[in-house]
């Protein structure tokens, strides 16, 4: 497990996302997470909705099943989720996501620390938590939540940034270390440590698979746009250069070298509770 040098908490990840919520929109859209090119010519736009799509598989919920949505920033896969049938319930540290959020029958958002939740037992057929995860203090305790609040043999479909099993030291020092810091992460796992704290919550793996080379693009597009914003917006350079959270700048470069040298994996989990 990777840890930042400076302990990040979730009033720190709510104060980054609260803060930059008009760059992520301006920058990214609706869907605050990474694109999933499944054919390489996808526009960025689809490929966001490709990887809901991804998750929505894994899930295989049915019309009528009530889903938890953990870390739905704007709601915009929960909202994917209810037009197909499902209810939809998510959770977020921000207030500013929720505040932009666009309502819609069927989709209940709650800013809310998931690890403080307040769902009753048994209470969903299927929850995911698509690139979320890796902002929660406890992670051992994200995984007994889920598998507290599903029914047995519902599904935990979980999308995650994660650490390669044996990274180098300078891999640790000089990218994922800061990028844990810069982007409030309070650790980053190893698809293994992951795969074993889903098994002591009462899980079952069903699959995992490392798609990073389908993802890793998000960052060279999120950072040409950047660029692109502070040569031409002087506004939006004096508004990023103030900015509390301004560093996660610096963790996009970070992010695009992670990937290139195997530092970091990006991975989909799929459980079925015991």
């Amino acid at each position: 497990m990777i840890l930042p040098r400076t302990p990040q908490t979730h009033n720190a990840v709510a104060d980054h996302y609260n803060e930059l919520d008009p760059i992520y929109r301006a920058l990214w859209g609706e869907h605050i997470h990474h694109g999933f090119w499944r054919t390489g010519r996808e526009t960025p736009e689809q490929a966001v909705v490709a990887l809901a799509d991804l998750v929505r598989d894994q899930l295989a919920f049915k019309p009528g099943d009530h889903l938890i949505d953990i870390g739905c920033g704007y709601g915009a896969t929960a909202r994917r989720f209810a037009a197909e049938g499902a209810t939809v319930t998510g959770f977020t540290l921000s207030a500013q996501q929720i505040a932009v959020a666009p309502p819609m029958a069927g989709v209940d958002l709650r800013c809310c620390d998931w690890l403080a939740n307040l769902l009753s037992d048994g209470v969903c057929e299927g929850a995911y938590a698509i690139e979320s995860s890796e902002h929660i203090t406890d992670k051992a305790c994200f995984f007994r939540e889920a598998r507290r609040v599903l029914k047995p043999g519902g599904r935990l479909v979980i999308c995650a940034w994660l650490a390669a099993e044996t990274p180098r030291r300078w891999h640790v020092r000089h990218l994922l270390e800061p990028i844990c810091y810069e982007g409030r992460l309070p650790s980053m796992c190893t698809a293994r440590e992951y795969t074993a704290m889903a098994a002591d919550a009462g899980f079952t793996c069903l699959r995992y698979e490392d798609i990073s080379a389908a993802v890793a693009r998000t960052w060279s597009i999120c950072l040409a746009r950047f660029i692109r914003t502070m040569l031409i917006d002087p506004d939006s350079r004096r508004w990023v250069l103030a900015a509390r959270n301004r560093l996660f700048a610096l963790s996009v470069p970070r992010l695009i070298l992670a990937y290139k040298t195997g530092a970091m994996r990006y991975g989909i989990f799929t459980l079925e509770a015991k």
